[in-house]
């Protein structure tokens, strides 16, 4: 397989999702049993169900309401809420979601962060790992649960707004962090990379040489790391939803549920087109990495090159033998 062909899947795969999202919302949509329209407008209580039909192209099809759609979205345009907040601008209610969303999921990112960092310096024992998957072992939904409790008993009418709404974020993004095996498969993902990397022949002469091997390592572990790390936000990406309602934080994990239990279509496609458009930017970051990392091997003296795509080194000299 050639060098650019990962990336290039990547490439393609990222341009497809946010394409492939609102289509398969759209293709729901027209399945669910009567007029689209009557969602919206149910024939037997209001009489403009036709109007709106075309106040919001439902009236000439999915496919029509599908490329109009995407058309506006693609111009920042996502029309008004269906049924949730109707007539407010759904870009009105993403921009409010979207910094609550982005903050959680870069706080639970940064306690993943931090544990593969410290992993990847060997400050943290093996010793330690039973602890880390005990704590992974409580669900997410069921942490989340007891952090809205103590926060609502702690504080009451009053804990979503100043501090305690901060403190909800923070205990949110910690159980995003640690719930469902999170940080413990950080750390020993990342110990495991390194490590398997380091037995290889270029490593132990670097050694040999004094050289740190975190250096020689990182370069070539990189793109399995950037891998690694594109998982764990979809691990948390997929939990936000969880988190934000059992703990009632006002991102775009509530949006998407609110828009699905009130069949608000229009904030269910910009919600869920937000979460695609984050996880095709996780996937073109894969594969710059990994673009990066082999112009880099590529350019390298002809001998640490073949090394680091794989093929074997010099020979380490045994006890005894001349260095």
């Amino acid at each position: 397989m050639a060098w650019w062909t990962r990336p290039l899947i990547r490439l393609l795969v990222a341009l497809a999702i946010p394409l492939a999202i609102p289509a398969l919302i759209t293709a729901i949509l027209w399945t669910l049993p009567g007029d689209p329209a009557e969602i919206i407008c149910p024939r037997e209580i209001c009489d403009g169900t036709d109007a709106l039909a075309e106040r919001w192209n439902l009236h000439r099809g999915p496919v029509w309401f599908y490329v109009h759609w995407l058309t506006s979205a693609l111009g920042g345009d996502f029309d008004s809420s269906w049924r949730v907040q109707q007539g407010v601008p759904v870009a009105e209610l993403l921009w409010e979601s979207l910094p609550t969303t982005a903050t959680l999921v870069l706080l639970a990112l940064g306690v993943l962060l931090l544990g593969a960092v410290l992993a990847a310096l060997g400050w943290l024992p093996r010793a330690l790992d039973p602890l880390w998957q005990a704590v992974g072992l409580a669900p997410a939904v069921i942490l989340a649960l007891y952090c809205a409790a103590r926060i609502e008993i702690s504080h009451g009418a009053l804990s979503h707004s100043g501090w305690p709404a901060t403190l909800r974020l923070l205990m949110g993004a910690g159980v995003l962090g640690l719930a469902d095996g999170a940080l413990a498969a950080a750390i020993t993902g990342t110990r495991a990379t390194f490590e398997a990397e380091a037995r290889l022949r270029y490593v132990q002469m670097a050694r040999l040489r004094g050289e740190s091997v975190l250096v020689n390592t990182l370069p070539n572990v990189l793109p399995a790391l950037v891998g690694q790390l594109r998982a764990r936000v979809l691990h948390i990406l997929s939990g936000t939803v969880v988190v934000e309602v059992v703990m009632g934080i006002p991102g775009l994990g509530e949006m998407l549920f609110d828009g699905t239990l009130s069949q608000d279509f229009g904030l269910v496609l910009a919600a869920a087109w937000a979460f695609s458009l984050m996880s095709a930017a996780l996937l073109l970051l894969q594969a710059l990495v990994e673009v990066s990392v082999a112009l880099w091997v590529r350019r390298s003296p002809a001998g640490i090159s073949g090394v680091l795509q794989g093929e074997p080194g010099p020979a380490v000299p045994g006890p005894g033998e001349a260095v």
